[in-house]
C-alpha cells in the first residue's frame, strides 16, 4: 500500500505534510503536491496533519485514478522537504471539489 495526493490539494498545497515525512517522498507542482508510490513507507504520518484531507491510501476507491498522477508527477517535479506557507487562496479553495479540470498545472514547483 501506498499513499496518494488527490484533488484536493489543488489550489492549497498545504505542505504540513512534508514536515512531518521520514523519507521526503514529496514533490512539488506549481498548484499541488503528489507522492512518489515507490519511496512511501506507508506509514501514514501524513494523513491527519493535512488540512485539506487531500491524502487517502491507495487501497480506497475514491484513489484509484490517483496512483497513475502521482507517479508520473513525482518523475517530473522536484522533490520538496520542508514545510513553505500554502498558496495564498488555500482557504477559498479547501472546500471546492472537482478541481482537476480547472486548476492542474504540470508545471513544477519550486522544490526545496
Amino acid at each position: 500500500m501506498t499513499y496518494v495526493v488527490t484533488q484536493a490539494c489543488l489550489k492549497c498545497k498545504y505542505t504540513d505534510c512534508v514536515e512531518v515525512c521520514p523519507v521526503d517522498c514529496f514533490y512539488e507542482g506549481e498548484q499541488m503536491l503528489v507522492i512518489h508510490p515507490e519511496q512511501c513507507i506507508d506509514c501514514s504520518v501524513c494523513v491527519p496533519v493535512c488540512p485539506a484531507n487531500a491524502i487517502l491510501p491507495d487501497t480506497d476507491e475514491q484513489s484509484a485514478q490517483w496512483l497513475d498522477l502521482n507517479r508520473e508527477y513525482a518523475d517530473r517535479w522536484p522533490n520538496i522537504r520542508t514545510k513553505k506557507p500554502p498558496l495564498p487562496e488555500a482557504e477559498t479553495y479547501k472546500a471546492v471539489t472537482d478541481k482537476m479540470d480547472q486548476f492542474f498545472s504540470p508545471t513544477p514547483g519550486a522544490g526545496g
